[in-house]
């Protein structure tokens, strides 16, 4: 799909906040890990998508309760949700100069009920004209999320006649109502209950 930048200048895909903290010493060190195995940008994304999708379990497959939301915090205790293992793979890639931002996604149940919001990493490589989406939610029954440019292969495809729907608004920051959800709950099970289900 075609995403739109809430900001037209790509300097902001690349800017550290507070919870996109790629200047932190801990994003800075897994950063340079990934960089040592990687001879381009490219292979380096590809690298660092790998690495959140397959090595930093989703907490609701883990059972883990723990909530975490700064990308320092997903690698450092190594959980998360799909939101916050999307501002994780967000702060990798900004920390190697690949613009990176967020996008989203509504689902719901295989009946249309229980929408939720879905996180998802927008990037774009050097050479290349256009946004690629890419899902480090992580891979299980199933799931098969795959790191690729050109064909999207993310964890769930829309499906309209259920009400889900992309979202275009590809985000600098994370959303305000995804932001408030993580730092405000006290755990998981409290997360469950405030996850938005509209952006």
């Amino acid at each position: 799909m075609e995403l739109i930048q809430q900001t037209p200048d790509i300097a902001a895909y690349l800017a550290a906040d507070e919870a996109i903290d790629h200047d932190h010493p801990q994003v800075r060190g897994v950063a340079a890990e990934l960089a040592s195995r990687a001879d381009d940008a490219y292979t380096y994304a590809c690298t660092a998508f790998a690495y959140v999708r397959d090595t930093i379990p989703h907490s609701a497959d883990s059972g883990d309760p723990r909530v975490t939301w700064r990308a320092s915090d997903v690698l450092a205790t190594r959980t998360g949700i799909c939101y916050a293992k999307s501002i994780a793979l967000t702060a990798l890639l900004r920390a190697h100069a690949v613009p990176a931002g967020l996008c989203y996604q509504r689902l719901t149940d295989d009946d249309g009920t229980n929408p939720v919001v879905h996180g998802l990493v927008a990037l774009r490589l050097p050479g290349h004209d256009r946004w690629a989406r890419v899902d480090p939610r992580g891979n299980k029954t199933g799931v098969d999320a795959r790191f690729s440019l050109d064909t999207e292969r993310l964890a769930w495809a829309v499906r309209e006649e259920l009400g889900e729907t992309d979202y275009p608004a590809l985000h600098a920051t994370p959303p305000a109502a995804v932001l408030h959800a993580l730092r405000s709950a006290r755990d998981r099970t409290e997360l469950w209950r405030m996850l938005p289900t509209q952006l």
